[in-house]
């Protein structure tokens, strides 16, 4: 992993972020492919944010991480406000697609891990049919619990077999990022992606949103409205306490120092204020 940050990062509720676009974050991805360094990418949104604010073990892998990408027009709205105009959003999915279309990372060979039954190979051929070229060397479907010893010796000795470059893992916050925390070290691969719901975006079991939406910061309306049953508690609970936390961060009546600035390293006018 990269010991110190190429770019500056915002700092949301103690959180992170690095303030990057599509294109600095593909360029860092093509480096530490290049240069074989190990390391696991969070996308990092609202949902991710309050989880890693309630958990210090969770706020600790999103700290280890090669690389924090803001997953959500609030992360980068806080991000610009604090200075960093280059910071744009970069999802999951939208990132899964730039890696495997782009031609500078095609000679690197993929893994699938993620979704229910079925999902990571109908992705697997999804894929393979609209990028003829993309080399995908496997798929795993996640248990729902935690791996018995002799199911994670078996997982292990499974890649270490294909030896992916890439793993893309798609199994939700908070479970990803501790998924990779756990196994990067263990597993002989360079990088690991958390992605979220990629898997069912890519396979059409969740509809994009329109970009009008993203860009006004609705896409989690419009996820609310396809799936109200399991994401309106979740929405609730987060998006009501980060408006009220974010609002306690950017007028100053409460101070959410990060690991980046512990170390002393202060990226911009609003992060110095934060020490």
């Amino acid at each position: 992993m990269s010991l110190l940050p190429e770019y500056p990062k915002a700092n949301v509720l103690g959180i992170g972020i690095d303030a990057v676009n599509m294109n600095q974050a593909l360029a860092r991805i093509a480096r530490d492919l290049r240069r074989r360094q190990k390391g696991y990418v969070c996308l990092c949104g609202v949902h991710g944010v309050m989880e890693a604010h309630r958990d210090p073990g969770l706020a600790g892998i999103l700290a280890r991480a090669a690389l924090v990408a803001p997953d959500g027009m609030p992360t980068v709205w806080v991000g610009r406000y604090q200075g960093l105009s280059m910071q744009e959003r970069v999802t999951g999915p939208d990132l899964m697609i730039e890696v495997i279309r782009r031609e500078e990372f095609r000679g690197y060979t993929h893994f699938l891990c993620g979704g229910k039954e079925g999902v990571a190979e109908e992705l697997c051929e999804r894929l393979i049919a609209q990028y003829p070229w993309v080399k995908i060397v496997g798929t795993y479907t996640p248990l729902f619990r935690p791996m018995s010893p002799g199911e994670e010796r078996e997982f292990i000795a499974g890649i270490s077999g294909l030896r992916p470059d890439i793993i893309w893992v798609g199994i939700s916050t908070p479970k990803q990022e501790r998924f990779m925390d756990r196994y990067l070290g263990l597993l002989d691969t360079t990088l690991m992606f958390g992605v979220g719901a990629a898997f069912d975006f890519h396979t059409g079991r969740i509809q994009d949103a329109p970009n009008w939406i993203k860009r006004a910061g609705l896409q989690w309306l419009h996820r609310l409205l396809q799936d109200p049953r399991r994401l309106f508690w979740r929405y609730l609970r987060n998006n009501s306490a980060f408006c009220w936390h974010i609002a306690m961060q950017l007028t100053g009546i409460k101070h959410y120092p990060h690991s980046d600035i512990d170390r002393g390293i202060v990226n911009s006018p609003q992060a110095a204020c934060d020490r």
